[in-house]
């Protein structure tokens, strides 16, 4: 967006972009109202009603009931509309439609990491396809970072330990920055990336590159074998710990006599700090894997366990809960023995 030819924002590339600019601009432009017609008051009457000579006092005022309401209730008005617009975009802006393709996003100092559920890896860079909607699950391997996407308008908070996610669809095809918006070092300045947006057809030509290491879950199958997490949950659930089969989107009870949604975020406290929800009818035996394994393969470990569950109606839903600060094996995703 640019102002006699000066550009003053990022242009507009996401279907929600305008909406938020139009917002912001509504704010701006009822605050400088407000503010200029104060200052010009203060300022005219002041010059209006100055002292003119020693001894001099002014009339009494005993004021206006109705200018009273007027200048409470006008306010209250424009208030709840603010309140009411912002509530709706807010909306907008933090549910992901179902049909989104997903994406895991991990901050570490100083850089971003992305990775699709087909196999590809990138470091700051991200390649999507332009008119599908993206969902971005953000994680953190070190500190608070924050994941901001000017030209779509969104941004989400890094945080160690928990999963946090955000979404856009870029509509034109081209270059867009990413930067980190959250002080996070020495060199935090130089944490940024590109978004590259394709055509559909240029995206699946991209992905044909693909990974020679298969797919997301695919790599989390085979990190499941390689920590041995499979010789514990059986998909009998005979095992040592829980079957993990078909298990997202369920309650299960705990030994507390509590209970816990199997999401996301249930998976990755039970992958890092296996003690904290220990499934009922199972001993505490699984150890504790955090710091072991990276967040990236901590990623692919828990889109394996999603896996698992082909048919569960919570397979993409993002984990908010937290997990221990540092990423850890999955074998034992849910085991909490």
């Amino acid at each position: 967006m640019k102002i006699f030819g000066i550009p003053i924002f990022p242009e507009q590339a996401s279907t929600f972009a305008a909406d938020v600019d139009a917002l912001y601009f509504f704010v701006l432009a009822t605050c400088a109202f407000f503010a200029i017609g104060v200052a010009v008051a203060v300022i005219y009457f002041g010059i209006r009603y100055h002292k003119k000579h020693d001894g001099e006092i002014g009339a009494r005022i005993e004021g206006s009931l109705p200018l009273e309401l007027l200048w409470s209730v006008i306010p209250t008005i424009i208030a709840m509309v603010m309140f009411g617009w912002g509530a709706s975009v807010f909306y907008h802006l933090r549910r992901p439609p179902a049909e989104a393709m997903h994406i895991y996003a991990v901050g570490k100092q100083w850089m971003w990491k992305f990775q699709h559920l087909e196999g590809q890896r990138e470091i700051n860079e991200l390649h999507i396809p332009a008119g599908r909607p993206i969902k971005v699950t953000i994680s953190s391997e070190d500190v608070l970072h924050s994941l901001f996407f000017p030209a779509f308008r969104t941004k989400m908070d890094a945080i160690p330990g928990r999963y946090t996610e955000l979404w856009f669809e870029a509509q034109t095809p081209g270059e867009y920055h990413i930067f980190c918006t959250e002080y996070c070092g020495t060199n935090h300045s130089g944490m940024i990336g590109t978004v590259k947006v394709l055509e559909p057809a240029q995206y699946q030509a991209w992905l044909q590159g693909g990974s020679m290491e298969g797919t997301l879950a695919q790599r989390g199958a085979k990190l499941f074998n390689d920590l041995a997490c499979s010789t514990c949950h059986l998909d009998t659930g005979q095992g040592r710990g829980p079957s993990l089969k078909d298990i997202l989107g369920k309650t299960v009870d705990l030994q507390d006599g509590s209970s816990a949604i199997v999401d996301e975020g249930y998976l990755r406290e039970s992958i890092l700090n296996s003690q904290a929800k220990i499934v009922k009818g199972f001993q505490p035996l699984m150890p504790t894997f955090q710091g072991l394994i990276s967040e990236e393969n901590l990623v692919a470990l828990i889109e394996h366990l999603k896996s698992l569950s082909p048919n569960a109606t919570t397979a993409a839903a993002p984990a908010t809960g937290a997990a221990a600060a540092t990423p850890q094996p999955a074998a034992a995703a849910v085991e909490k023995k």
